[in-house]
């Protein structure tokens, strides 16, 4: 698990779109979260990963922009685009285990020719019948 240092990452604050009331025009609550992809401390390849994959939310420049405008507090929405952020980069770090071929079991091949041979033997038992 990755975590980024505060210092890699701005917060700025923002008023929030849609409804809210007569308080939506007072309380800038919605949270942009810019990271600099770049510039950060994460090694080259996860680097390379995140800025080859196909957000949008990721600039030309390789900066990460996050709208984070969910809930009804600033500290809230903070929080939520600082995981948002987490999660986004160990989504990227994940590497999947290595396949290893496998080989059928004799007993399985067995298994596998009679069904086939029955079901040949079904499909001759179709034809017309000769006396």
């Amino acid at each position: 698990m990755i975590t980024i240092p505060e210092s890699e990452y701005t917060l700025t604050a923002m008023r929030a779109q849609g409804a809210g009331g007569q308080n939506v025009n007072k309380v800038s609550s919605a949270i942009h979260l810019r990271f600099d992809i770049g510039a950060s401390s994460l090694p080259d390849w996860l680097k390379q990963k995140l800025l080859s994959s196909k957000d949008s939310r990721i600039t030309d420049e390789g900066v990460l922009i996050i709208k984070a405008q969910q809930f009804r507090t600033q500290e809230a929405n903070k929080k939520d685009a600082v995981r948002r952020l987490h999660e986004m980069v160990n989504a990227a770090s994940y590497v999947p285990p290595k396949r290893y071929a496998t080989r059928p079991t004799r007993a399985s091949q067995q298994r596998r020719m009679d069904t086939k041979s029955l079901r040949g033997k079904i499909k001759r038992l179709r034809g017309k019948i000769e006396e």
